[in-house]
């Protein structure tokens, strides 16, 4: 199987836990996070997530991790949970070293496909640091919308990070599915 070549997506088990902290801590923390685009450095110390985390992720209902792999190795995940209607997108991370090579975008369209055709979702939501312009312009482009609705950073609560600026919060954007009215 080629580098270009479709990801193989399945659903995480408690055997894939390590795996999928260790891929999210170096797309988005310290040194290793710096190779991507999506690092969270600049904004954030500390963990994004643990075994503890993530391992509740698979326990939950209507909730499930949802990898790409290549050859059995490990590229990308994403948590996707479904709420009422809509889907919620989310612990989406790409090994920094393949940042801007289609994997993400192929696990994004994965979730959504699941979300509209497993669940009957109308749409996808998430929140996103409101700092993170490259981000949501990156999203922006795959057809998800900004709400205008925000909500406070859980400052205090290590679980989701030490924050490096007192002015962090996340804002809703939302896609509807497969043509639906979101």
């Amino acid at each position: 199987m080629s580098e270009t070549s479709v990801p193989v997506f399945r659903a995480a088990g408690t055997a894939d836990i390590e795996a999928v902290v260790a891929l999210v801590e170096s797309a988005y923390r310290g040194d290793s996070g710096r190779r991507g685009w999506t690092t969270e450095s600049d904004l954030l110390d500390g963990q994004r997530t643990d075994a503890a985390g993530v391992s509740a992720l698979l326990g939950q209902p209507d909730s499930l991790v949802l990898l790409a792999e290549r050859d059995g190795v490990l590229l990308a995940c994403c948590h996707i949970e479904r709420q009422g209607d809509a889907g919620y997108f989310g612990m989406f991370a790409v090994n920094p070293d393949l940042q801007m090579a289609g994997v993400g975008k192929a696990l994004l369209a994965e979730a959504e496909r699941v979300a509209h055709d497993e669940w009957s979702c109308v749409a996808m939501r998430m929140s996103v640091i409101e700092q993170r312009v490259e981000l949501i312009a990156w999203y922006e482009r795959r057809g998800y919308q900004r709400t205008g609705e925000f909500r406070p950073f859980p400052y205090g609560d290590a679980r989701f990070g030490i924050p490096r600026r007192d002015d962090l919060r996340f804002e809703w954007m939302v896609k509807p599915l497969a043509g639906a009215v979101a």
